[in-house]
C-alpha cells in the first residue's frame, strides 16, 4: 500500500511549497494547500488584499474559510512513514548521464529530487531533510529537482524579469546592462503570463468542445446520411423487382395476344384460301364449257347453246377477296421499342439528372430539425413558407419526397432554406430580421438597424459588409431583404462619379480628406471594396454599400 501512495508523491504536494502537504486545507475551488503555505501566500505584499487560488487563479471576493481535509491529512501520514519506511530504497539511485545530481553526496552521488532556489543547490532524498527541519531552512524555495537558473554574467541566481528585453535576469543585471529597463520579480512576471495562459487554455479548451458537438453532429448527419442511403437502396430494389414482374408479366400477356391474334388471323386467311380455290375450280370447268362450245362445229348447236353458256359463264359473280388482318404487329413492335426508349430516358437521363442536382434545389426546402440536420423535404410556394418558421411533416404524408432518415412524424425543426431562398443574392441590401434575439455568430458592431450589402454565400450562412462591421458572418435564416433591392445588386462600374451615403456617419476605412460633399470617379472595384479618385485625395478605398452614384 506505501508503494502505491509512494507512486502518487507528486499529486500530493503542495503547489507552493512543493513539498507533501502538510496539515492540508482545501478552499472553494478545490485545490488543497498546507494550511501556513496558503496563508503566507495571501499575507505576502504581492497579494495583500487579494484571495486567489495559486494554481486555476479563481478571485475571492473575501478571504475563503479554510476547511481542514482530514481524508488528505490521513494519505499523508500515510506517506510520510511510506516515505521513511523508502528512503534507504530511494537514497540508492545514483544519478546517471542527464541526470541532476546531488551537490552533498561523497563518493557515490545519487539523484537529487529537491532543489533550493536560496541554496542554489540540489538535494538527494537524504540530504533534502534539514530543509524540511531546521527552522531556518524551512522558509527556503524548493522546487523539483532542477539545473539552477544562473546568470552567465554575474553567476547570480536570475530573480527578475526585464520586459523591455523579455529575458530573465539577476539582481545585479539591474545595475547593469538591464539599469533603468522595466524590470519585475519573475513571480510577478509569471502570475501575469500564467493568467494569460490559462486564458487561452480555456478558450482552446472550448474550442476543443465546439469541435468535439461538430463532429458529434457530423457523426450524426452522416449516419443520417448513411441511413437515407440503405432506405433508397431497399425502395429502389422494391420499386424495380416490382417492375421487372411488371414487366414480365405485361411481356407475357402482350406475346400471348399477339400469338391468339396471329391464330385468329391464320384461321380467317385459311378460311379466305378455301373460298378461293372453291371459286377457282368453279370458273375452270366454266372455261371447260366454253372452250368445247368455241370448237364445236355445229352452227346449230353453238347457236342453241349460246344464251346459256354465255349467262353462266361470267366471273361478274364473284367477290374479290384479300387478306386484311386486325392489327398492324409492326405497330405492337414500335410501341415496344418505344417503351424502351422511354425507360432508357427515365435512367440515363431523369434518375441520373436527380443525381447531380443539389441538395438545395429550387423546390425543396432545407430544415434543421433535433433528429437530422439539414434534412431535405418538399413544399410549394402557395404554403409561403419561410426561413426561420418551424414545421412539421404532415400527418397524411406516408413516404416524404426525400424519405424519412432520422424525423418522423412528430420531429418539428426550423425551415433554414425555402423555395423563395434564392432570392437572397450576392449584392442585396439586407439588415438582421428584428425577430431574431441574438445572431449565431454574435452581433459585433451591428443592430438592428445596421443595413449592409451580401458579399458571399455559401450553404446556409452569408458574409456581409455592414458601415460598422465588414464581413460580418451571418445565417440566412436570420437575414431579410431592404427595400425594392431584392433582384438588382447594388453595382457601380470604373468612370462612375460617386460619392459617401449621406445616412453614412463614418466610413468603414475612415474619412481622410473626403467629405460628405465630395464627389469622386471610381477607378477599381475589387468584390465589395471600391477605389475612388476625388480632388481632396487619390485612391481613397471604401466599400460599395458606402457610395452612391451621382447623375
Amino acid at each position: 500500500m506505501a508503494e502505491a501512495i509512494l507512486g502518487d508523491h507528486d499529486q500530493y504536494s503542495c503547489s507552493i511549497c512543493l513539498d507533501l502537504l502538510n496539515d492540508p486545507v482545501t478552499i472553494p475551488c478545490g485545490h488543497s494547500y498546507c494550511t501556513s503555505c496558503i496563508n503566507e501566500c495571501w499575507n505576502t505584499k504581492e497579494h495583500k488584499g487579494t484571495y486567489k487560488c495559486p494554481q486555476c487563479r479563481h478571485a475571492f471576493n473575501s478571504k475563503p474559510p479554510l476547511n481542514r481535509n482530514t481524508i488528505l491529512a490521513e494519505i499523508m501520514e500515510k506517506l510520510r512513514l511510506g516515505t521513511k519506511l523508502h528512503v534507504s530504497e530511494a537514497a540508492q539511485s545514483l544519478a546517471g548521464p542527464g541526470e541532476i545530481a546531488c551537490d552533498f553526496c561523497a563518493g557515490e552521488v545519487f539523484k537529487a529530487v529537491k532543489s533550493c532556489l536560496e541554496c542554489r543547490a540540489s538535494y538527494c532524498e537524504t540530504h533534502v531533510h534539514p530543509h524540511y527541519n531546521v527552522p531556518a531552512l524551512k522558509k527556503h524555495k524548493l522546487v523539483k529537482a532542477t539545473v539552477m537558473p544562473i546568470c552567465s554574467k554575474h553567476d547570480k541566481l536570475l530573480e527578475v524579469y526585464c520586459r523591455t528585453d523579455q529575458v530573465c535576469v539577476c539582481m545585479h543585471c539591474l545595475m547593469d546592462d538591464h539599469k533603468g529597463h522595466d524590470t519585475v520579480p519573475s513571480t510577478t512576471e509569471r502570475d501575469e503570463k500564467q493568467m494569460k495562459l490559462a486564458d487561452n487554455q480555456t478558450k482552446v479548451k472550448q474550442t476543443i468542445q465546439a469541435k468535439e458537438k461538430d463532429l458529434q453532429k457530423m457523426k450524426m448527419d452522416i449516419a443520417s446520411h448513411s441511413d437515407s442511403a440503405k432506405e433508397a437502396v431497399k425502395n429502389s430494389t422494391r420499386v424495380f423487382t416490382e417492375l421487372a414482374k411488371f414487366i414480365e408479366k405485361r411481356s407475357t400477356e402482350v406475346i400471348g395476344k399477339i400469338k391468339a391474334q396471329e391464330k385468329a388471323d391464320l384461321d380467317q386467311g385459311a378460311k379466305l384460301q378455301e373460298k378461293l380455290k372453291g371459286e377457282i375450280t368453279e370458273l375452270k370447268k366454266r372455261e371447260g364449257v366454253l372452250e368445247t362450245l368455241l370448237q364445236t362445229d355445229d352452227n346449230i348447236h353453238f347457236l342453241q347453246n349460246y344464251e346459256t353458256v354465255s349467262s353462266s359463264s361470267g366471273s361478274n359473280g364473284f367477290q374479290s377477296h384479300s387478306f386484311k388482318p386486325c392489327c398492324s404487329y409492326t405497330d405492337v413492335s414500335k410501341l415496344v421499342c418505344e417503351l424502351k426508349e422511354r425507360l432508357e430516358t427515365v435512367f440515363n437521363q431523369e434518375i441520373n439528372e436527380t443525381f447531380r442536382k443539389d441538395i438545395y434545389s429550387d423546390e425543396s426546402l432545407v430544415v434543421d430539425s433535433p433528429g437530422s440536420a439539414c434534412w431535405k423535404g418538399s413544399s410549394t410556394l402557395t404554403f409561403n413558407i419561410k426561413i426561420g418558421d418551424k414545421v412539421y411533416v404532415k400527418p397524411s404524408v406516408k413516404t416524404p419526397k426525400y424519405l424519412w432518415g432520422s424525423v418522423n412524424h412528430k420531429s418539428i425543426g426550423t425551415v433554414i432554406r425555402s423555395p423563395a431562398h434564392n432570392c437572397f443574392k450576392v449584392g442585396n441590401r439586407v439588415s438582421i430580421r428584428s425577430s431574431v434575439k441574438e445572431p449565431k455568430y454574435g452581433w459585433g458592431s451591428v443592430t438592428h438597424n445596421s443595413i449592409g450589402v451580401i458579399k458571399k454565400i455559401q450553404g446556409g450562412s452569408l458574409t456581409v459588409d455592414f458601415p460598422e462591421q465588414i464581413e460580418w458572418t451571418g445565417v440566412l435564416s436570420e437575414m431579410e431583404l431592404v427595400s425594392s433591392d431584392v433582384s438588382e445588386p447594388l453595382s457601380l462600374s470604373p468612370g462612375a462619379r460617386v460619392r459617401v451615403k449621406p445616412t453614412i456617419s463614418t466610413p468603414a476605412n475612415g474619412w481622410g480628406s473626403v467629405t460628405n460633399h465630395s464627389i469622386g470617379e471610381v477607378v477599381a472595384i475589387d468584390g465589395t471594396k471600391v477605389t475612388v479618385n476625388f480632388p481632396e485625395q487619390s485612391n481613397w478605398t471604401g466599400i460599395v454599400s458606402e457610395m452612391e452614384a451621382v447623375p
